[in-house]
């Protein structure tokens, strides 16, 4: 087994046991903690889902966290708002647990790797397509790609490559940055302060959240208003005809 020091850049480097190509990192390790948390917490919570006026503090909860993710998307794509909470929740409560968990002593948020924020990424990257092709079919979506003239075509690759960069970095850099910069202050200045500094972490690690689920939707519904825009302009020509 290889130990590496906890002030490496990544938790990918801090290898806790590994098995010919068979290796479990910091990162894996706290992300599967992450979704236990999650899944065991989804079924505690559902299993006595009532839809009585009396519910359990925990289901209020819930129904408080899906309404507002609900009228947030709701705001970005004027309808099929339910479509798009699998996914946007998702991101949001595992980022969101990720962030938050960092006050427990020794861990190390998952969301601190570019892996992961990569991944996460990557997930928003396929969604884009996979709605726009679900809702208008392949060639009404692809076509978008060569608006207005096929020149265009490198560059509408080019900005949905950019955006997920862009998802992987911002995530990554305000994580990393905010833990790496309590360790420092935990070594060189009295105990009070560094425990501000956590306290605000924590608001740092919700707003994070937020901001990546808000992202993603916002990418999502843009490739649909396009979408729209094109079916708009269609019906135009068709009644002008």
């Amino acid at each position: 087994m290889e130990i590496v020091s906890l002030n490496q850049i990544s938790p990918d480097q801090v290898v806790i046991w590994s098995y010919g190509f068979i290796i479990l990192n910091v990162t894996i390790l706290y992300t599967w903690l992450v979704m236990g948390i999650l899944v065991i917490g989804s079924i505690l919570v559902t299993r006595n889902i009532s839809s009585e006026m009396n519910v359990s503090r925990w289901q209020h909860f819930l129904e408080v966290i899906v309404s507002i993710i609900r009228g947030e998307i709701r705001e970005m794509t004027k309808k099929g708002a339910d479509s798009y909470i699998p996914l946007i929740g998702t991101l949001f409560l595992f980022i969101c647990t990720s962030n938050v968990l960092a006050v427990v002593p020794g861990y190390v948020a998952p969301t601190s790797s570019i892996t992961t924020t990569a991944a996460l990424a990557t997930c928003v990257f396929i969604a884009v397509p996979f709605y726009g092709i679900s809702r208008n079919g392949v060639l009404h979506y692809f076509k978008e790609y060569f608006q207005p003239t096929f020149i265009f075509f490198p560059f509408h690759v080019m900005g949905e490559i950019s955006r997920t960069l862009a998802l992987t970095v911002r995530l990554f850099g305000n994580i990393m940055s905010h833990e790496k910069v309590i360790g420092i202050l935990l070594a060189v200045t009295p105990f009070l302060f560094p425990v501000v500094m956590q306290i605000l972490g924590l608001l740092i690690g919700v707003i994070q959240a937020y901001i990546f689920a808000i992202l993603s939707m916002v990418y999502i519904a843009s490739a649909l208003s396009a979408e729209d825009e094109h079916h708009v302009e269609v019906k135009k020509e068709t009644v002008a005809v």
